[in-house]
């Protein structure tokens, strides 16, 4: 068992990577000339899926090669789902036109997702004053459960015949040339999710958390340990609660859940961590989907300060040993380390010392809520390290693992000053997959095509990373 330590931020002699978001590479605007509108209609107003249909048509003077055409449509997610895209029928060919799912940078009231069309070279051109005709289109959700369009951006109800329509963008050769995205989500000329599948072939750990309860032989069988032994990290004298990993359906997902809870003393502390026993997982793709939570559940007083986590490690050997290596993302929902409110932290070490206390890291941060599902995704290969959160990359790393690692999930409490109240109270962290594909660097786009395609063959696990790397 890895025995992980409580830090201190403050104390960091880290390289600190400035910025969290990807940086935006000026592009020529459309030549000349190439405009481009779009019309759309409904053809359903809720159920299983939603079906946004389109035209496309040149209004500028100039042929406008659709393979440099791409189109938004925004819409509001459904809390942890993913998406199916499908195309019914279209004048231009189905096997002519692409659709992926990408996450706003910038989420609104109305929007924090997008389904974007793009076009492959078999579709041609459009000639000024030509349209596509009909792209009937439609997404669902990937586990076939009922979604709600009424909150979506760019759904018209009473768009029951083609008409132009500005909640939907067009871009030409990466230019903005037609409608208005949701506030501050102006189409990005160089998107995070590419239309490319992600490869096929190779070693992968792929875990749904179909599982009973923390008893479950299968959590063993399929080579997890759920900790019940004594130590750090948080609080002295706390508990880790096996019991409290527990798992249920979320409509037709099995989730896992790790509570922590207190009444304000370490007695009455219990914490929960869910690992890999094996340290096999080295370079490549690693994700997961998590629900942070900023407040208790069952009403009790808030402001403890907690860590909730998804991360790889392996064991420090001796102080400042050059061969340790850890990844984390953690989430501090009431601050702590010297934050005074909700951070997210990326954070890759190269090695530290416990006492007297030395660290070499670098890390990556946002100071704000993250409370609810986040798609986490974090790729290693021999020149670095990448973090993304919801599609959108939050921090590049350069401190590579020399030895493999295992995988945790923890929950977990720093100590009891934040919120001193003997009133008990529990919070949630929970996980709908974890996936790890060795040696292969997945965007966020093929990571949810991954996950898609072992939900629809009814796959819930699956480990073909050899033991030794």
């Amino acid at each position: 068992m890895n025995v992980r330590r409580t830090r201190i931020r403050a104390a960091l002699a880290a390289a600190l990577v400035a910025g969290v978001g990807c940086a935006l590479t000026a592009v020529p605007a459309a030549a000349a000339g190439e405009q481009v509108k779009v019309q759309y209609r409904q053809s359903s107003t809720g159920g299983d899926q939603a079906e946004p249909w389109f035209k496309v048509v040149n209004t500028g003077s100039a042929s406008v090669p659709l393979g440099q055409v791409k189109l938004r449509y925004y819409f509001k997610a459904e809390a942890g789902a993913s998406y199916t895209y499908a195309c019914s029928w279209a004048v231009k060919g189905c096997a002519n036109i692409t659709g992926t799912f990408g996450t706003l940078a910038n989420p609104t009231a109305t929007a924090d997702r997008y389904l974007e069309i793009g076009f492959t070279a078999g579709a041609g051109s459009l000639a000024p004053g030509a349209d596509t005709g009909d792209m009937q289109l439609r997404f669902h959700r990937s586990n076939w459960q009922s979604l709600v369009q009424s909150d979506d951006y760019s759904f018209g109800p009473t768009q029951t015949a083609y008409g132009d329509w500005t909640k939907v963008t067009a871009t030409v050769g990466g230019s903005l040339v037609w409608g208005t995205a949701p506030a501050g989500n102006d189409p990005d000329p160089d998107p995070t999710d590419p239309t490319d599948p992600p490869p096929t072939g190779g070693a992968a750990l792929f875990d749904d958390f179909t599982y009973t309860s923390h008893t479950d032989p299968a959590i063993s069988a399929h080579g997890w340990s759920v900790r019940s032994n004594s130590g750090g990290p948080g609080v002295s004298g706390a508990t880790w609660a096996p019991e409290n990993v527990t798992f249920a359906l979320e409509g037709t997902n099995s989730v896992m859940n790790l509570e922590t809870s207190t009444a304000g003393t370490a007695q009455s502390t219990e914490m929960t961590e869910v690992l890999t026993r094996a340290t096999k997982f080295k370079n490549g793709t690693y994700a997961a989907r998590v629900k942070f939570s900023d407040t208790p559940k069952n009403g009790g007083p808030d402001g403890d300060r907690l860590v909730q986590t998804f991360f790889t490690i392996n064991d420090l050997k001796a102080p400042m040993a050059d061969d340790y290596a850890e990844y984390d993302f953690e989430y501090l929902p009431n601050g702590g380390w010297g934050e005074p409110s909700s951070i997210l932290y990326s954070t890759s070490w190269e090695t530290y010392r416990p006492d007297p206390w030395e660290a070499v890291n670098q890390h990556s941060e946002v100071r704000a809520s993250y409370a609810g599902w986040h798609d986490l995704v974090f790729t290693i290969d021999d020149n670095g390290i990448v973090y993304y959160v919801d599609g959108q990359e939050f921090g590049r790393h350069t401190y590579l693992p020399e030895r493999p690692m295992s995988i945790n999930f923890n929950h977990w409490l720093i100590d009891l000053a934040g919120q001193p109240s003997t009133t008990p109270r529990a919070y949630d962290q929970k996980v709908d997959y974890v996936l790890h594909v060795k040696d292969q660097v997945l965007t966020p786009a093929q990571v949810a095509a991954k996950v898609a395609a072992y939900r629809s063959a009814g796959t819930a696990f699956e480990d073909t990373v050899p033991a030794s790397q």
